[in-house]
């Protein structure tokens, strides 16, 4: 048996690679870090203070005239009709079947297909 580890566990060599392994994210993920916060040294964060200035355009807030009409549409007509009609001249008429009336129906259906020839019993 060649096993260098502890008894029922990994060989030796797998707990040593996985060890190195996860070493060596950890090293990469602290190098990330400090190469985000911009090294180690307290010069590179300002401890001064600066205030967020946005500039004014009133020229956008202010009444002014609308556009020319464009037309997007290459060679189609345009048309449009003001005014509503009402549900009932569009819609058309729904009349819902009963629920007593759809159960009686498929009942009856239930009744008249056919049924098995044989029933078999697993007792």
């Amino acid at each position: 048996m060649a096993n260098d580890g502890a008894p029922g566990g990994p060989p030796m060599s797998e707990t040593n690679s996985m060890k190195i392994s996860i070493l060596a994210v950890c090293l990469l993920c602290a190098a990330t870090a400090v190469a985000q916060a911009g090294g180690m040294s307290a010069a590179s964060v300002s401890s001064q203070v600066s205030s967020v200035s946005f500039q004014s355009h009133e020229a956008f807030a202010s009444q002014h005239a609308m556009g020319t009409e464009q037309n997007i549409l290459e060679s189609s007509t345009y048309s449009y009709a003001q005014g509503e009609r009402p549900l009932w001249e569009v819609a058309p008429i729904s009349h819902p079947t009963p629920l007593g009336d759809s159960a009686r129906m498929i009942r009856k259906e239930h009744a008249a297909a056919k049924k098995a020839d044989h029933i078999w019993n697993s007792n």
